[in-house]
């Protein structure tokens, strides 16, 4: 009983609390905690990841944040995160350039306000199956045969502070400065992003650089190849 002078509190605030806290998912009909990641099955089959992936990629192209436009290619993987709304973690497959990419996106949906926002997009980090052993520039360590063991063939994002991959860059700008007609020297930036390949006699890097000349600053796609022996080679090199 409330005494004269004293202020009625709401019996439904802990009730209001409670549901703010635990939010009905509709799809399997189970109480999902605020803030919790769940796992979406069967993405393959989802149109609707698909549309969210593709609304991520064509937001990130239309920000000019790529080189190269990224063109959609499959829903790797998704969860959902009960937010004020839904928030979806998307790994994405793309074609950049011609070759497959994997990206991590994030999405926040309110259905409800016809909402819809990409948080995030960047690279995916995946882990490395190569090596510096692998990409072979230790002193005393051959490369990999592909025959008997070490990764599988094809492209692989590797560290781009890698000391082989750095060596790579430094060699690609050495050639970049010959071929040039400049007077003021290139000078590396960065490594923005690196992939190499193994092979039985030698590894191939395929680098995005970013250098500057001056007050200038530039773009380039290079392709530097070591062979077994330790020889550095320069197959090509193009500005972006």
């Amino acid at each position: 009983m409330l005494r004269r002078g004293e202020t009625a509190r709401p019996v439904c605030a802990a009730a209001c609390i409670l549901l703010v806290l635990l939010l009905l998912d509709h799809s399997s009909g189970a109480v999902a905690m605020l803030g919790g990641i769940k796992e979406v099955g069967n993405v393959s089959n989802s149109l609707e990841m698909d549309e969210l992936a593709k609304f991520a990629v064509d937001d990130h192209n239309s920000r000019g944040n790529s080189l190269d436009k990224l063109s959609f290619s499959k829903v790797v993987s998704a969860r959902t995160q009960v937010v004020q709304g839904t928030m979806y973690h998307l790994t994405i497959e793309v074609q950049e350039g011609g070759n497959p990419r994997l990206y991590d996106a994030k999405v926040w949906v309110k259905p409800w306000e016809n909402f819809k926002k990409l948080e995030e997009f960047k690279p995916a980090v995946t882990p490395s199956t190569f090596t510096s052993a692998d990409l072979g520039t230790r002193t005393g360590i051959p490369l990999t045969n592909m025959r008997n063991c070490g990764p599988s063939p094809g492209f692989q994002t590797v560290p781009t502070n890698d000391p082989n991959v750095k060596e790579a860059a430094e060699h690609a700008l050495k050639k970049l400065q010959q071929s040039s007609n400049s007077l003021t020297a290139y000078e590396l930036s960065e490594i923005v992003s690196a992939q190499a390949e193994v092979k039985e006699e030698d590894v191939v890097f395929d680098l995005l650089l970013k250098t500057k000349r001056g007050a200038t600053e530039e773009h380039f796609k290079a392709e530097v190849q070591r062979t077994v022996d330790g020889a550095w080679s320069l197959k090509h090199i193009k500005a972006q």
